[in-house]
């Protein structure tokens, strides 16, 4: 008995093939597992022109002939005739998302490639329709080769010309041997996917071909990164040159709020934990609210304007060169708020090599907590003084400390994925959003969201580090006539003079191993603790008392210890909860003992060059 023809629908996910297979199987179907995997295999009958049956499978969704999970393996395996109790498809229906022909459309080159005979159903028409585009099947017939329908599933339009077509390829004789797989690289295909888009895209309204020209620009191989580059350079001028006047009046409640509390308690204990710990530490992480909250203004409205993917798109390029998937962009993009949810966000990601890699560099990623830090040393140490018109030298530091942890990320990865996490990265395929004014109310309530959380941590981790912090340095106290210092001769201070012969080679002295300590439970802390170390040390001493945390720091430090401390900042490891997190995700503390030490020893080396690059150089 002669089998009946099989064949196979094949595409992207949300392509609409499982509409598609509904409409010309109907009530014919039946479900599954493929042999020896737990991926459902769903299958039916169909009648072609003539009556004659054929068995309809539809398939797993994927991007690619290169394999990320089981679903997609089963894909493969099935075209190419591999998949344990299958045969080779007699004939393949491509299906294909009408609105989004660039990225479809690459996918299908790639199963060309293989020479089965296929259709290609140009699905969702209408909805293109919708969106301003015009399209010509038949141009985009003839530049792929094979024949291209137009079809509306889940209305049943087009199916009878479907049906027509597939009775053509399955009596048009054997299935062909199936060749070699074509040599063209992926983003190749993505450039010859985008000309046969613009083939097949015979007229568009003036909406769209206004997001299309911004496009040209914005995802231009050159242009593109160039564009981004200064996107960021803006964002990061921004978060001096407008946050100035707020964190002005911040300073000042905080000034009036400390002399309340000097002139309501009597000297001792309560007046140094409410001075000392309260209103100096805490508040000296709060001053800086105004410059995060400038930081999440920029990135709520490049999300909702649509450029984030745009961005996304661009840095895949980037990426693949150092070997991590494109599905890593919006982990790591999250871990520039905080590295614990843009870890959370690896599970994303199906390939295990892949995912390690991008919960071991998240950390690299420059979140909002190490912004207080940057702030308080750039503002002490880095003139605010012109480099060029609108060009501010605190921000183009500020900018140059982003890109270093980018950069250093980058190298990580291309090491991580040469020896502990080898493997070979995939491309990243998305939709682009359309262009579209940012709702008001939304960026509001992003940043209501972003200050409570902020505030939060404030209330919470930093007050209790802060105030464990001025316990450990207030006791004990030193005797009387004394010529050590309040912090010297303190429990924290003998801690920090010990740790500090393993930081002093870097640059580092005692108040700052003292602050790195407090620092493990949230970066921002290490401001608090070196407000709190100096607000104790500085006792009685009325004119150190009316200096800020940035001129005490000037007065006790030099130029090279501050940048190595900015430097340390960019790699160092410290936040208990990214380890926590790590933990979780990877099962085990192997991996977040080996992301902790790695981290330690780059910012080791990377601060001690720094320091004594800048001696050497007379800084």
């Amino acid at each position: 008995m002669t089998a009946q023809p099989l064949v196979a629908l094949v595409g992207n996910p949300n392509a609409g093939k499982s509409a598609l297979f509904n409409a010309l199987t109907g009530a014919r179907q039946k479900l599954g597992n493929y042999p020896g995997v737990t991926v459902e295999r769903k299958s039916g009958r169909l009648a072609l022109e003539d009556g004659r049956p054929v068995e309809l499978v539809d398939l797993p969704g994927t991007y690619s002939l290169t394999p990320t999970s089981p679903d997609e393996e089963v894909t493969r395996d099935v075209i190419l005739g591999k998949q344990r109790g299958e045969r080779l498809p007699d004939a393949l229906v491509l299906v294909v998302d009408a609105s989004n022909l660039e990225n479809h459309l690459r996918f299908v080159l790639e199963v060309l490639d293989l020479g089965l005979p296929a259709v290609v159903a140009l699905n969702m028409v209408d909805l293109a329709a919708r969106d301003g585009l015009e399209l010509s099947p038949e141009a985009l017939s003839e530049a792929l080769g094979v024949p291209v329908v137009s079809t509306v599933a889940v209305r049943k339009r087009g199916l009878d010309h479907l049906l027509h077509e597939l009775t053509g390829l399955i009596d048009g004789g054997a299935v062909p041997v199936r060749p070699s797989t074509g040599d063209m690289s992926f983003a190749e295909r993505r450039a010859k996917a985008r000309d046969l888009a613009r083939i097949a895209i015979v007229g568009e309204t003036p909406s769209r071909r206004l997001t299309q020209a911004v496009d040209r620009v914005a995802l231009h191989p050159i242009l593109g990164p160039l564009l981004l580059l200064g996107l960021l350079f803006l964002m990061f001028q921004a978060v001096y040159a407008w946050s100035e006047a707020p964190i002005a009046m911040i300073e000042g409640w905080a000034e009036e709020l400390g002399d309340l509390a000097t002139a309501l308690t009597p000297e001792g204990y309560l007046r140094s934990f409410l001075v000392d710990g309260v209103i100096n530490g805490v508040g000296s992480v709060v001053v800086f609210l105004p410059q995060i909250l400038i930081l999440f203004f920029f990135i709520l409205m490049l999300e909702a304007t649509g450029y984030m993917t745009r961005a996304a798109f661009l840095m895949d390029g980037l990426m693949a060169k150092v070997g991590l998937s494109g599905r890593a962009f919006i982990p790591l993009l999250s871990s520039f708020a905080c590295a614990v949810p843009g870890i959370m966000a690896t599970r994303s990601i199906s390939d295990p090599k892949d995912r390690l890699t991008t919960i071991l560099i998240a950390p690299l990623m420059t979140c909002s907590a190490r912004l207080p830090v940057y702030a308080v040393i750039i503002g002490a140490f880095i003139p605010a003084r012109s480099v060029g018109y609108g060009v501010g030298l605190q921000g183009l530091v500020l900018f140059a400390l982003y890109v270093g942890g980018i950069v250093g990320a980058m190298l990580v990865a291309l090491v991580l994925r040469r020896t502990v996490a080898k493997g070979q990265s995939a491309g990243l395929l998305m939709e682009m959003p359309k262009y579209q004014w940012p709702r008001w109310q939304d960026i509001a309530l992003g940043l209501w969201q972003r200050a409570m959380i902020f505030l939060k941590r404030a209330g919470t981790i930093i007050f209790v580090s802060t105030i464990i912090l001025w316990a450990l340095l207030s006791f004990p106290k030193p005797p009387a006539g004394s010529d050590v210092s309040p912090v010297g001769y303190s429990a924290a201070g003998r801690i920090a003079t010990v740790l500090n012969v393993v930081m002093e080679p870097i640059g580092f002295n005692r108040d700052i191993s003292l602050a790195l300590i407090p620092a493990m439970a949230a970066r921002e802390v290490a401001v608090s603790a070196l407000a709190t170390t100096y607000s104790i040390d500085a006792g009685d001493d009325e004119e150190k008392l009316e200096q800020s945390l940035g001129e005490r720091l000037k007065n006790n430090w030099s130029l090279p210890t501050a940048l190595a401390f900015l430097v340390w900042f960019v790699f160092a490891p410290q936040c208990i909860s990214t380890i926590a997190v790590t933990r979780r995700e990877t099962n085990g503390w192997k991996w977040p003992a080996f992301m902790v030490g790695y981290l330690f020893a780059i910012a080791y080396v990377a601060a001690g060059i720094t320091y004594w690059t800048a001696v050497a150089a007379g800084l």
